[in-house]
């Protein structure tokens, strides 16, 4: 059966989003600097070679460690879920060609038809709840892995429901010291952890974690 997991990128002091981040001021990378902080949590995805060509930004980029665990990720994804928050966040961001290259469900209350993209990305809302959401990633994902691909609701809705098998956080050197926590919410009597992996690379440290139950 295909694994569901989340990878994220997170601060030192837990934070997956920078305080100003919101939909209402995502046109203004000014604004509480919430740019600048997200690209410093962000730059080692930036150098990477893979990352570079996945998004048409041009030739070149880095080839090492961190450029073969994005490589894993996005070869083991067969489908990706996200909330609705993030969906509104990226529609208007992401290139027409959107990055996912799969199908993609959205949490949401909205009843939309499905928006097909270039490339190989379809999104399809989903209003019946995150259990229904993973019973149609499966069927669409074949033997391909269904990723949680944010935001941090979405995450937490999923771990809380036990429904997350694993995940990797790549913890970066940088402090936010306000925004959007990765765990607020956790059910910590639900939820145990193993660390399976930790790699250590010049901009970042990758840390994977499988979930049990308690």
């Amino acid at each position: 059966m295909s694994k569901v997991f989340f990878s994220v990128g997170m601060s030192l002091d837990g934070f997956i989003a920078p305080e100003g981040m919101e939909m209402a001021h995502a046109h203004d990378p000014n604004y509480k600097g919430w740019l600048g902080q997200w690209m410093a949590l962000h730059q080692w995805v930036f150098r990477q070679k893979f990352f570079r060509e996945n998004l048409k930004l041009g030739e070149g980029g880095e080839t090492g460690q961190d450029n073969t665990l994005l490589e894993e990720t996005f070869a083991r994804t067969g489908v990706s879920i996200m909330g609705k928050r993030m969906f509104d966040g990226g529609e208007g961001q992401w290139p027409e060609e959107a990055p996912f290259h799969t199908p993609v469900f959205v949490l949401t209350k909205q009843v939309r038809s499905p928006w097909e993209r270039p490339g190989g990305t379809t999104f399809h809302f989903v209003n019946d709840g995150i259990e229904s959401a993973l019973r149609q990633a499966r069927e669409a994902a074949g033997d391909k892995d269904i990723r949680i691909a944010g935001g941090a609701n979405a995450i937490i809705q999923y771990l809380n429901a036990g429904l997350v098998d694993e995940f990797t956080i790549a913890q970066a050197p940088v402090f936010f010291g306000g925004g959007v926590r990765l765990f607020d919410g956790i059910d910590r009597h639900k939820i145990a952890l193993e660390i399976t992996e930790a790699i250590h690379s010049p901009l970042v440290t990758h840390l994977r974690y499988a979930v049990t139950k308690r």
